[in-house]
């Protein structure tokens, strides 16, 4: 079997909470401008935080399997993060961890399972849909993109990859949009023109996963 298409292991998420808890610590003063534009300019200082709790609380739980890491990210964004990060990002990763309960690996099947389930408690937790100019709409391609390719019978490695790529092309058609939900949504035809910060978040969660499964070993 290549290694593209090796199942992802608990060891692979911890690497995945890991590296995304680094690359929005090193973005964090991007994301707060980001959101300083069209919000509360709390996004990336939050995030940054509950990134920190989640990998804190990882070094002291017994995470054994894909869903116990998943939910105990999800714990930690949920207690420890404020405003709209920590719930809704909590919210995506508890999901995630329910849709692969009792699995020990993760095929790609899986892998694309944990988000779609992840997309569909953001949409349930924000009521946001494609378009409103929120996360959803770098979750919605780069999940679709996901699924298209483990219909395709790509490796987990290879849609990925796409999937980051989708996401991120999700995150910058963001930009002309005018919000619809959350706090942006107050500025009716002014939040246009700006990058939506969850979005952006939510395309880095994308590349790191995709990187992580890229370069393993």
């Amino acid at each position: 079997m290549p290694d593209s298409d090796v199942p992802m292991t608990a060891r692979d998420l911890l690497r995945v909470i890991a590296d995304y808890q680094a690359v929005i610590a090193e973005n964090r003063a991007y994301l707060i401008e980001l959101d300083a534009a069209i919000g509360d300019a709390d996004h990336g200082e939050n995030l940054d935080r509950g990134m920190k709790a989640a990998v804190t609380r990882l070094a002291e739980t017994d995470t054994p399997t894909p869903a116990d890491v998943l939910k105990t990210v999800a714990t930690a964004l949920i207690s420890k993060v404020g405003g709209a990060a920590g719930p809704l990002y909590g919210t995506a990763f508890l999901r995630a961890a329910t849709a692969v309960t009792g699995k020990p690996e993760l095929t790609g099947s899986d892998v694309a399972e944990a988000l779609r389930a992840g997309l569909t408690g953001l949409v349930a937790r924000g009521k946001a849909e494609p378009g409103d100019k929120t996360m959803v709409d770098a979750w919605e391609p780069g999940v679709r993109a996901a699924e298209r390719g483990v219909e395709q019978g790509r490796s987990i490695r290879d849609f990925l990859g796409d999937a980051a790529d989708a996401a991120e092309q999700g995150m910058l058609a963001t930009i002309p949009l005018v919000a619809r939900k959350g706090r942006a949504s107050y500025l009716g035809d002014r939040s246009a023109g700006h990058q939506d910060p969850g979005a952006t978040s939510s395309a880095m969660l994308f590349r790191v996963l995709a990187n992580v499964v890229d370069h393993r070993v």
